[in-house]
């Protein structure tokens, strides 16, 4: 199966500091991919990377095949819209100006569907994420955290994107909200098929929504895997800190 997306030797300096050494990863349709590491482990900017927010200074990173740095600029028009940033902080994502429909809205003009679907397209991207059409009438300012997410991610699939960069988009969340909005997560992934680059600092978050593994440590890839065997048997002693460190997640 062709991967959704892959980086082969991926690496990024900022003058003598190399913050991402050298790293290989892929991610197949419907499958999720947990980046993990402490602060300074390089997963973030990895994902301004994966976003193209970053040039890398040697490797390359494809989508589809298509690599993402060699794009004309039509042709990374037409990519953007296949890969969507889930944030970590979704009140400052959206506009605190405009309601929660007129934020869709504002999505769903930049992707060219015709005003008169506007209303019921943003009810569908509600229902998907677990929200009545009722919050188009909401400010973000509104909404809890959890209920800020959920609309944080209904504005990320109104393209029916194929791949999620979530940047620790469920860190700002109490734990019992997490589990929630990371099950959601998981029911769009059935229904979409979209594949998912999930950075965290949370090996619980990781055990709840990734199938494969990739541990950071100062820039370099020290463990990677399939999830489950990854955490039932870590062979690098960073890895087994972190597992040692991880927070009880109930789901």
């Amino acid at each position: 199966m062709t991967a959704v997306l892959r980086g082969v030797g991926v690496t990024k300096r900022f003058g003598g500091f190399t913050a991402v050494d050298d790293v290989d990863f892929a991610i197949e349709p419907g499958r999720t991919l947990g980046v993990v590491g402490e602060s300074g482990s390089g997963k973030s900017t990895l994902g301004r990377i994966v976003m193209r927010l970053l040039t890398p200074d040697a490797g390359s990173v494809t989508l589809d095949g298509h690599n993402l740095f060699s794009m004309s600029r039509s042709t990374l028009r037409l990519a953007r819209r296949m890969f969507q940033l889930v944030p970590q902080d979704p009140r400052n994502a959206l506009n605190p100006a405009m309601t929660v429909g007129e934020n869709l809205a504002f999505q769903l003009r930049a992707q060219g569907v015709p005003r008169n679907e506007w209303r019921a397209r943003s009810a569908d991207l509600l229902e998907m994420v677990s929200l009545t059409a009722d919050y188009t009438h909401a400010y973000p300012h509104e909404l809890s955290g959890g209920q800020a997410q959920r609309v944080a991610i209904g504005r990320a699939i109104a393209s029916r994107p194929r791949l999620l960069v979530c940047d620790e988009a469920v860190s700002a969340l109490d734990k019992s909200v997490q589990a929630q909005v990371l099950n959601t997560f998981a029911d769009l992934q059935k229904q979409l098929g979209v594949a998912m680059f999930f950075i965290t600092h949370d090996l619980a978050v990781v055990e709840h929504i990734a199938d494969d593994l990739l541990v950071l440590n100062r820039g370099r890839v020290v463990e990677s895997g399939e999830t489950h065997s990854v955490l039932a048997a870590p062979a690098d002693p960073y890895t087994q800190e972190l597992l040692a460190a991880r927070s009880v997640m109930h789901a």
